[in-house]
């Protein structure tokens, strides 16, 4: 019984569990990481510090900053994914108010130059097509 004991001891003090080796760090050619318990042949490799097990079986206490700097990043995505909406429905909104000009009104002029022209029935046939396509990308 004793010898059993003493090859219990004697396994557990040799594991890997008790054994930290060496883990290297390198960047091959192609800019791709690697880490491996050997260095690399003619390369230039760094150490990578492993940490420790902790000497107790309780789970590291959790950090209060990290949940309130989480849901400041949520809010502020939040905010901007509103502001884009926003500013798209108010495009659709003037894209559509365009297209209806167009479609109604065949005497259409814009500013040039300081200078009023009016459209030819093909400049306001192109510009109906480009206006309803983009409403058929960007608006639903």
């Amino acid at each position: 019984m004793r010898t059993f004991f003493l090859t219990v001891s004697l396994l557990i003090g040799i594991s890997p569990l008790g054994v930290a080796a060496q883990i290297y760090k390198w960047v091959d050619a192609q800019g791709v990481t690697h880490f491996d318990a050997q260095p690399p042949q003619g390369q230039e490799a760094t150490t990578v510090v492993t940490p420790s097990s902790p000497a107790s079986n309780q789970p590291p206490p959790p950090r209060s900053g990290a949940i309130g700097d989480q849901q400041a990043i949520d809010k502020k995505v939040k905010k901007q994914v509103s502001e884009q909406q926003a500013q798209l429905k108010a495009f659709c909104e003037q894209a559509r108010t365009n297209l209806a000009q167009l479609q109604n009104n065949p005497r259409i002029r814009e500013d040039v130059e300081g200078e009023m022209r009016r459209l030819t029935d093909q400049q306001r046939q192109e510009r109906i097509s480009e206006t309803q396509k983009q409403i058929a990308e960007n608006c639903q």
